[in-house]
């Protein structure tokens, strides 16, 4: 994600169908973060769109070093810093008005924390798939850093943003399955 851009017009592409056929035959369920695949199952059920990559966003510390762990910050007054891993979907959206629909109702994701949402584009998928946008959580001063450390009451902070972002995707999507 250190490719972060700003957001891009879309483009025509006429091989959305072909990419978005082979990135769903593609996709390992099992590499998904738990707390996100009815999510990123929700998304691939839409025609019109489909994912590249995601991450739940994970916390890092003295206490806690699986990369991988899911789990809730721990309530602790000895943890002073925290490496964060950006949590982030990224999606292709077809270029017609049921994609640039969903296009406009999750670039209204950010309004309601903008110090901590973001959404654009990233070079890297751009440069392999047109129309391809990116929602993250990170605090706006780092948005082009895909790690980063900042102390823990921050962190505290990070993951209520973070779990609320990824309350709101799951009823975009509810409404629209």
């Amino acid at each position: 994600m250190e490719t972060f851009t700003e957001v891009k017009n879309f483009v025509e592409d006429n091989s959305f169908d072909e990419n978005r056929r082979k990135y769903l035959n593609e996709i390992d369920i099992y590499s998904i973060d738990k707390p996100i695949l009815d999510l990123i199952k929700g998304f691939s059920n839409l025609p019109y769109c489909f994912t590249l990559q995601s991450c739940y966003g994970h916390f890092l510390h003295k206490y806690q070093s699986n990369p991988n762990d899911t789990e809730p910050l721990a309530m602790s007054n000895k943890i002073v810093d925290v490496d964060y891993r950006i949590a982030y979907i990224a999606i292709c959206i077809e270029n017609n008005y049921l994609g640039r629909e969903l296009y406009d109702e999750l670039k209204k994701i950010p309004e309601f924390e903008p110090d901590y949402i973001q959404f654009g584009c990233a070079d890297f998928f751009w440069n392999e798939i047109v129309n391809s946008y990116v929602l993250q959580v990170e605090p706006k001063k780092f948005m082009t850093k895909d790690i980063i450390s900042i102390d823990y009451n921050e962190s505290l902070h990070l993951e209520t943003v973070r779990n609320q972002f990824f309350t709101k995707l799951e009823k975009l999507i509810q409404k629209r399955v």
